[in-house]
């Protein structure tokens, strides 16, 4: 339930998406075609082609399209001023001939357009065809079939004969013979070489309507007013095929020569077997809304195509009896050739060089660019490789600096560490001896603050006993006086309730009032609103009677110009029946006629084609004056963008300097941080160490102080003294100076893989940093390009504007010259 289908008066079929649930609230919805446009009145003419897949047509709504059978799009369409009655397809489907109401007119069908070639002065022209091979084509001028060349459009024969309206025109396959029928049933066949009548078959009470040829042009089928199909060869009705209470419209043949199709003027089309069969041997199929006007197969007999008065146009494949679909001998092979004016190719020939230049140019461009963005980054490169090899240089020297500001640091905190813990066992003998003595003091002063406040005590009793005495005298006196108070204000209040009581009896009397004041007011707008509305009803009661009484005499009217139609339709008929009669003997009457004719319409055309032009030599002095003034405009416009894309310019080389400015001060505040975390790393480590190394030369002397008192015990004898001694020697002295051994080359080796730690993590951020920088200067490059783009594009457009506007100048000023 996503999309509409709308059929209007005009046989459109569009189709509207209803995308959004809320109609209201979208401003502008649109309709487009449900696949393309339609005939909107009925077709006149329809015809097809062998080279190509397409079948052209023409109708009374002023246009002419071509159709795809095969594809079933419609290729080709336009509308023209004046109704086209007939239309024929040149055998190559490159070109078409057109019957309009005042002339005959030779049309090239381009790839997009369909561009007139040459115009013949054959004023509603009915009918018209090409040959089979394409080199003469045939049009009915009145009365009279003119043949004309399609190379050098010479009237080669004028075929002259019919008496009535000609409707129909047929060429045999070799092109030699000619077939014609009118609407005083006469059905002619004519030899082109010698351009005379070979054989005739007249049937007076007959108008026929449509024929068709065999494939040896032997038998004619005609269908006509008499409500049968009839087949004639030799000059004779050879069969005659009732068509059942049904008026045949349209006729058509198989190439095969084995069915004949039938349009009926109820819109259904008639499939038969040839012979023709004499019961209802026939399949019947129901089509159009209205009689049917052409009709057509295609060379290979597979599609039949039927045109109609309701505007539709039908294209049917041909099946045989089984449901499968009739063989040809050959496969077609459709010819894609198609024709295009020479100005169209040179303007896309010239576009297509511009854009090649343009491309060439913005190639270049691009090249340069790059060029000089590669320079710049190599310099980059240069620049960074030789700021951090400094910076690894300068590195290095600071960390010596700092192991031996670090080794004079760890002295310094052990000679702090030792007299600060002197100078705290002295501390915690002196407040140990301080605060004994102010033990001492406190409990004194304990002893006489409790002898203080028991004397406070009894003083304070006494003191509360005589407040409490007071303060009952003082309520007692309080209590007396606000009593008195509230007698006089409950009076006061008294007398206030009143005056209120009396202040809203008036509010409400003077409340009635107005509220009267506005019903007689509201009364009598409602009255004179009463009136204006019975008024407006008699007025919209006379204008309906009114209507009522047009549409009367409307109706009245209609009925009158029907039966005027009518009996102008009778007398039409009258009128061609004594015209058949008078037209031998007053041709050259009429031929005088109809030349004084044509030169009164050339005249009045040229009258009309002089005003016309005076009207436009006026309308483009005012027009010159507007473009004269827009062109200053444009040039004022011009003016102003380029400033402004100098400006813009110039902002750009500013941002993109303070941009680069920016990235240098990033990338050196980042290169800080890192090395300033590395070395707050590497002085965390070696303060753990150094907190390692305290624990255990701690926990060293601990145990030596341990065994040196175990030794000590033996200070009696000497020789165990010795050889405690000598154990202490052995265990501390030798043991140490392994471990300091081993320590210190421990401590060189981590040294060495922490800088080479370092060094390389250095090296991963610096190359992901030089991938970023390339990063952020492709992007602001691309960015660059593409602003660069958009303001060519616009210079480019405004200046194709500046030649518009200079070509419809000098257009407007050499037609001015002209009209002068």
């Amino acid at each position: 339930e996503e999309t509409m289908v709308v059929y209007t008066n005009k046989n459109q079929l569009y189709m509207f998406t209803m995308l959004s649930t809320d109609l209201m609230k979208e401003k502008a919805a649109y309709f487009a075609y449900l696949n393309f446009p339609l005939h909107s009145a009925s077709i006149t003419g329809l015809d097809i082609c062998i080279w190509k897949p397409i079948f052209a047509t023409c109708s009374l709504d002023r246009s002419v399209r071509i159709w795809n059978y095969k594809m079933n799009t419609l290729e080709l369409y336009k509308e023209y001023h004046e109704e086209a009655y007939t239309v024929s397809l040149h055998p190559t489907g490159l070109f078409c001939l057109v019957g309009f109401s005042d002339k005959l007119r030779f049309i090239s069908l381009l790839y997009e357009d369909m561009h007139v070639f040459k115009e013949f002065a054959v004023r509603k022209c009915r009918e018209c065809s090409f040959s089979n091979r394409g080199h003469l084509f045939a049009a009915v001028n009145g009365n009279v079939i003119q043949i004309y060349s399609s190379i050098t459009f010479e009237n080669i024969n004028n075929l002259k004969g019919h008496s009535g309206k000609i409707h129909a025109v047929k060429w045999s396959a070799d092109d030699t013979k000619f077939v014609s029928c009118d609407t005083h049933g006469a059905v002619y066949e004519w030899n082109l070489l010698t351009g005379e009548r070979e054989s005739e078959c007249v049937l007076k009470s007959c108008i026929y309507s449509s024929i068709a040829l065999s494939s040896d042009a032997r038998i004619i089928f005609a269908v006509g007013s008499d409500q049968t199909l009839k087949e004639i060869s030799e000059s004779l009705i050879q069969h005659e095929v009732s068509a059942f209470g049904v008026v045949y419209t349209a006729v058509a043949v198989s190439h095969s020569g084995h069915m004949v199709f039938v349009g009926t003027s109820l819109g259904t089309i008639r499939a038969m077997k040839y012979p023709l069969p004499l019961t209802k041997d026939f399949n019947e199929y129901q089509a159009h809304a209205g009689a049917v006007t052409k009709m057509s197969i295609t060379n290979n007999d597979l599609f039949l195509l039927t045109a109609s008065e309701d505007g539709s146009i039908f294209i049917w494949k041909v099946y045989d009896k089984g449901g499968g679909i009739l063989k040809w001998e050959k496969e077609v092979e459709y010819a894609e050739e198609v024709l295009i004016m020479r100005s169209d190719i040179e303007e896309k020939s010239q576009a297509m060089l511009d854009l090649q230049i343009r491309v060439k140019e913005l190639q270049t461009e691009n090249d340069y660019q790059l060029r000089l963005k590669d320079m710049y980054c190599n310099e980059k490169i240069k620049e960074l490789e030789e700021n951090f090899t400094q910076e690894i240089g300068s590195l290095k020297t600071k960390h010596q600096i700092l192991q031996a500001e670090k080794e004079k640091q760890e002295l310094q905190h052990q000679f702090q560490l030792s007299e600060l813990m002197s100078k705290q066992a002295r501390e915690v003998q002196q407040l140990e001896s301080d605060s004994n003595q102010k033990l001492l003091m406190e409990n004194e002063k304990y002893e006489e603050l409790q002898v203080k406040s028991q004397r406070m005590q009894e003083e304070y009793e006494k003191q509360l006993h005589d407040l409490e005495e007071s303060k009952s005298r003082a309520v007692k006196e309080l209590t007396e006086y606000y009593e008195e108070k509230l007698n006089e204000k409950s009076v006061l209040l008294e007398e206030a309730e009143e005056d209120m009581r009396q202040q809203l009896q008036a509010h409400e009397e003077i409340k009635k009032q107005i509220e009267e004041d506005e019903d007689r007011e509201i009364l009598e707008i409602k009255i004179k609103y009463e009136r204006q509305l019975l008024e407006e009803k008699e007025s919209n009661l006379q204008l309906k009677g009114e209507a009522g009484v047009m549409n009367k005499r409307l109706n009245s009217l209609q009925k009158e110009l029907k039966e005027r139609n009518m009996d102008i339709e009778e007398m039409r008929l009258e009128q061609q029946k004594l015209q058949g009669i008078i037209k031998s003997l007053e041709k050259d009457m009429l031929a005088l006629k109809t030349e004084i004719q044509e030169r009164a319409d050339t005249i009045q055309d040229k009258e009309k084609h002089i005003y016309d032009l005076k009207k436009k030599n006026q309308e483009l002095e005012k027009f010159k004056f507007v473009l004269d003034y827009r062109i200053e405009e444009f040039k004022k416009q011009i003016e102003s963008r380029e400033n402004d894309i100098k400006t813009m310019k110039e902002q750009i080389c500013e941002m993109e300097g303070e941009r680069e400015r920016f990235h240098k001060e990033s990338t050196q505040l980042k290169l800080n941080i890192t090395q300033l975390q590395q070395k707050l790393k590497a002085t965390d480590r070696e303060m753990h160490r150094e907190r390692q190394k305290k624990q255990n030369m701690e926990a060293l002397i601990k145990r030596f102080k341990t065994d040196l008192h175990n030794c000590v015990g033996f200070i009696q004898d000497s020789k165990k003294m010795k050889d405690g001694i000598r154990e202490l020697y052995t265990k501390y002295v030798q043991q140490s100076d392994m471990v300091e051994t081993e320590a210190v080359d421990t401590v060189l080796q981590q040294e060495y893989m922490r800088q080479r730690e370092y060094l390389e993590r250095n090296l991963a951020a610096l190359k992901k940093k030089v991938v970023k920088d390339q990063e952020v200067h492709q992007a602001a490059y691309m960015r660059i390009v593409q602003e660069n783009v958009s303001l060519i594009k616009e210079i480019n457009d405004l200046r194709q504007e500046l030649k518009v506007a200079h070509t419809q100048v000098h257009d407007l000023r050499s037609t001015l010259k002209l009209t002068k």
